[in-house]
């Protein structure tokens, strides 16, 4: 029984961190994308196309005690962002085919990282509430440092659907969890309400209400 525990554990953390790395690739692709729009030089969109791809999950490793992050033991991550940075500054032409290739990357992203944030919080014991959150902060974090490297308001705070989808992709891993599901099926079914949602938002313009700042009266 404790091998095949073993061997159970070992499959999940296989099954994790090969949805990190994609996770990591897509957002560096959307990284390297946003980069090369505002015409940087091939270094400046391998840093893009890297921090795009690290960064919510070292936040997280971090606010769990998850240390060193995974992001810098491993140099997997360094690897996969480096290589989809270089492939989207030679192949950006194919790439830009696409109507909004940073978008729609970042939204494949953002459902890899909400699996993976939420079941790694899961696993060092987080309350489910606040692995909800951190599933939704591991998705949103290496957009919202790509979007201020670009000098840009980070999608997160702008009107579309982007935060509200990591967050309900968290909240229902959270709930299979609870319920007894595998990691698979509630990943699945996580991710796939995350992509759907962001990607529903972009084809439809859904948007949340904004503030309505009043006419200035006049005053100095």
């Amino acid at each position: 029984m404790i091998g095949a525990d073993m061997e159970t554990d070992s499959a999940i953390k296989a099954f994790l961190v090969t949805l990190d790395l994609l996770g990591a690739f897509a957002f560096a692709v959307s990284g390297a994308s946003a980069g090369i729009e505002k015409r940087l030089d091939i270094f400046g969109v391998l840093v893009l196309a890297t921090v795009a791809a690290t960064f919510g999950g070292i936040v997280r490793d971090l606010l769990i005690g998850a240390v060193p992050p995974a992001a810098i033991a491993r140099v997997h991550y360094l690897v996969v962002s480096l290589a989809a940075g270089t492939a989207a500054f030679i192949w950006y032409p194919a790439i830009k085919k696409l109507q909004s290739p940073v978008l729609i990357f970042d939204a494949i992203g953002l459902s890899f990282f909400v699996v993976t944030g939420t079941q790694k919080a899961l696993a060092f014991g987080i309350n489910p509430v606040m692995a909800a959150i951190l599933g939704m902060l591991t998705g949103i974090g290496g957009g919202v440092m790509r979007d201020l490297l670009v000098a840009q308001v980070p999608a997160v705070l702008r009107t579309d659907f982007y935060a509200l989808a990591a967050l309900a992709g968290a909240c229902v891993i959270v709930m299979g969890d609870a319920l007894g599901f595998s990691p698979e099926a509630s990943a699945l079914a996580g991710g796939a309400l995350c992509l759907g949602l962001r990607l529903m938002a972009m084809r439809y313009r859904w948007r949340l209400p904004t503030g309505r700042p009043g006419h200035d009266s006049g005053a100095d």
